[in-house]
């Protein structure tokens, strides 16, 4: 006899599976920076947000091994109580120095970053308008926070401050939030003209910028590439082109403060592993040392879009917008059998109709195999 819960979920699963949505775990063992053991190949992976390959960079492995052999596994205990270690305060100097910021907080992961802040700061009297393709986290945290939630267009600043005109006089506090690099379309955010607007009516802003780190402002991030920009909350991730896992936010030091204080994703939580927050900061050393290889994610990318007369790629990330999700998923598998991992990305990651290949390049893909696939994408394409 089926309960209903198991009925439940079995008639859910089997409407995804008709419209080739459900998805499912697939083992893959990264042999390094650049290839995955996935299903019995071997496959150059172009689904990885490792960007700058530091995930098994020896300094990076190295720091996390000696940090567990001092701290152990694991904080042990949430930061407030006996979870804060010395790493994580290092770490979090280091960040505020690098963004130009008063001072940081280190959170568990992305996700627990932005479903934490957004409620510390905003409450039922307020509103957060949210660029329309933001990350699922941060819409987590509007809706959590209570406020009125509104979102915009994305990166459309004639929307914006028509609906910051429409609603900002009837709230007490407007937060703008939104990504740095957007992650399943690659582009930027227009952060010195949202940061205009944010001034022009007493709203603060939010940058989500887990794949801007690293990558572009010569590795500090996007807001650097918009030097007028004022962004009150900097939040970005530690498992991206730092190669690990973790997240922080910079602000103001009174900001932190109260963060570390009543964020309820820092309270209520076991703090970041010790090997996290070394391995972090080994990163860091590298991508002060290496400008080169923080370069070279863009230029990879950029050799990819010129290649198929795209526009010249703004971020690591490449879009290859295919429609349904069914094709999409038939064009994954064709470039399985060249040899690359493209992952299909289907609703509702996407939205629907938009069902795509997206293409992440790292400092370590071969020139040569850019191009090889190029000229398979465009195959694909019919290009």
């Amino acid at each position: 006899m089926t309960d209903s819960l198991t009925a439940f979920a079995q008639d859910k699963l089997a409407a995804l599976e008709s419209r080739s949505l459900k998805r499912t775990l697939v083992p893959t063992h990264r042999l390094d920076g650049l290839w995955v053991q996935r299903g019995g190949r071997r496959l150059l992976s172009f689904s990885c947000n490792d960007y700058l390959n530091l995930s098994h960079h020896p300094a990076v492995k190295a720091a996390a091994i000696r940090a567990v052999e001092e701290y152990g596994a694991g904080a042990g205990a949430s930061r407030l109580v006996t979870g804060d270690h010395p790493l994580l305060s290092e770490l979090e100097g280091r960040l505020a120095a690098l963004k130009g910021y008063e001072a940081a907080c280190v959170f568990g992961s992305g996700y627990l970053a932005n479903s934490g802040i957004i409620p510390t700061i905003m409450g039922a009297a307020d509103l957060i308008l949210v660029d329309e393709l933001a990350h699922s986290c941060i819409w987590a945290g509007a809706q959590l926070s209570g406020a009125k939630v509104v979102a915009f267009r994305h990166n459309d600043m004639a929307d914006l401050a028509a609906k910051l005109a429409e609603h900002r006089g009837e709230a007490a506090r407007a937060l703008i939030a939104t990504d740095g690099v957007f992650s399943m379309d690659g582009d930027l955010a227009p952060l010195d003209q949202i940061s205009a607007l944010a001034r022009a009516h007493d709203a603060w802003l939010m940058v989500d910028d887990a794949h801007g780190l690293g990558v572009v402002g010569e590795g500090r991030g996007a807001a650097a590439m918009f030097p007028t920009a004022r962004v009150d909350l900097a939040m970005g991730t530690f498992s991206k082109a730092i190669g690990g896992y973790g997240a922080y936010v910079c602000a103001s030091a009174p900001v932190i403060d109260l963060l570390k204080t009543r964020a309820r994703t820092l309270v209520y939580t076991t703090g970041l592993p010790p090997a996290n927050a070394a391995a972090a900061l080994a990163a860091l050393d590298v991508i002060a040392a290496e400008p080169e290889r923080v370069a070279a994610p863009l230029a990879k990318a950029r050799r990819f879009t010129r290649a198929l007369n795209l526009p010249d790629a703004t971020s690591a990330v490449v879009p290859i917008v295919i429609g349904e999700a069914a094709t999409a998923l038939a064009a994954a598998a064709a470039l399985e059998a060249q040899g690359f991992l493209a992952i299909a990305i289907r609703p509702p990651t996407v939205p629907a109709g938009t069902a795509r290949l997206r293409l992440a390049f790292t400092a370590g893909h071969p020139d040569a195999e850019v191009d090889r696939l190029a000229a398979a994408v465009r195959v694909l394409l019919g290009a």
